[in-house]
């Protein structure tokens, strides 16, 4: 049996960047650029689309220096934006803004090839969301624990849905971001495989054949990272808060966890079909904590919030030893507060004003970050908001 994984945490966030007056997404981000990478290096990134920036934190030991270091970058990154007139917004979908005005960055291969080959299918992946990587160094542990961790994606998806409106219309979904990403090949729930030489060979046949230019091209939900030894999980909208965030990260950690714990004394759980999951990766990205999802064992719905808490229950043994009970247990208050796009619909329902929402997502975005400027630097004078 391989030694006891590190579950190192790494937290990787794409914001939307916001004109305050208009609410629409702002382009032509070069000064935010060139002043972040300053401090932030090469974890401050552009994305195909000119109004997103990712920023991703350093290898995490443990869920409280992932905290520091979210709430350090979230809130140098929404100081920089304030400083240049701009805003952050954290929220899997912009509620108005059009894709086909947005720009596409320019001067990045592979967002170039990307654009070749996908055509409007790219242009129009206009998206926000969260990646957490836990460290998982045997490549054989990886792909046991990610068969069996597929199982639980919907559930934690349910829980981050963040993305109600898409080009001015409210969608009927709680997440379609995933609608939206659905257009893209190799998305969704990965299938099983056998061993890292079997994961291997597939990524293999994939580059030899030009399909991709290398693992990264394959945007699973869950996926062993070609490059990190890391576990990425990759199925959520990017949550409002930054609370919310850790949460989900803590989350992903003690699954990872529990599995590995599992499979040590040689127990596991089971690798239910990629077709059933996606029956409940559906029903998540539709109706959030609100739906029912379908247990397998039991061959019967229930409700999300029930299962929920069954996963709480699941990962219970193992948050104490991770030092991360505190963290999970925001898992509760996301429970009570509803997610993110409840929250939005809630606001939209009482103002009828999209703007309005993107004023709420701004001001949850900000939640808990420490916004004084920067010693010496003069914001500039913004408009009133009309």
């Amino acid at each position: 049996m391989a030694a006891r994984p590190s579950f190192t945490i790494g937290i990787e966030e794409e914001f939307q960047v916001i004109d305050p007056v208009t609410r629409e997404l702002r382009s032509h981000l070069a000064e935010i650029f060139e002043q972040g990478k300053a401090i932030l290096k090469d974890r401050l990134k552009p994305e195909l689309h000119q109004p997103v920036v990712e920023i991703g934190t350093e290898i995490c030991p443990d869920i409280r220096a992932a905290r520091r270091d979210v709430t350090s970058t979230r809130s140098y990154l929404a100081r920089l934006a304030r400083d240049n007139g701009l805003r952050i917004a954290a929220a899997g979908t912009h509620p108005f803004s059009h894709w086909a005005t947005v720009e596409i960055t320019g001067g990045n291969p592979r967002y170039e090839r990307l654009v070749e080959e996908l055509q409007m299918v790219a242009r129009a992946n206009l998206i926000f969301g969260l990646h957490v990587h836990i460290g998982v160094e045997d490549r054989e542990s990886q792909i046991r624990i990610m068969n069996q961790a597929r199982y639980f994606l919907p559930h934690v998806l349910a829980l981050t849905v963040n993305s109600p409106f898409w080009l001015g219309r409210e969608t009927g979904w709680m997440s379609y971001r995933c609608k939206v990403f659905d257009k893209f090949p190799r998305t969704n729930i990965p299938d099983t495989f056998t061993s890292w030489g079997d994961f291997q060979e597939f990524v293999n046949l994939l580059v030899k054949t030009r399909c991709i230019i290398d693992g990264r091209q394959i945007w699973w939900d869950v996926r062993p990272h070609v490059l990190y030894p890391t576990l990425e999980y990759r199925i959520c909208d990017i949550p409002m808060r930054l609370d919310e965030t850790i949460a989900i990260a803590a989350l992903f950690q003690a699954i990872t966890a529990k599995l590995w714990k599992l499979g040590s004394g040689n127990l596991t759980f089971r690798p239910y079909r990629r077709s059933l999951i996606m029956e409940n990766k559906w029903r998540a990205a539709r109706w959030g904590l609100g739906g029912r999802l379908i247990d397998f064992g039991k061959e019967e719905e229930v409700e999300v919030k029930s299962l929920v808490g069954e996963l709480l229950e699941f990962v219970d043994d193992e948050v104490d030893e991770l030092g991360s009970r505190h963290e999970v247990d925001y898992v509760n208050r996301i429970l009570e507060r509803g997610t993110g796009a409840e929250r939005q619909l809630r606001v939209y329902r009482e103002t009828k004003d999209l703007k309005a929402v993107m004023d709420f997502v701004v001001e949850e975005t900000e939640h808990g970050l420490d916004l004084a400027p920067a010693a010496g630097v003069a914001r500039r004078p913004q408009e009133a908001r009309p």
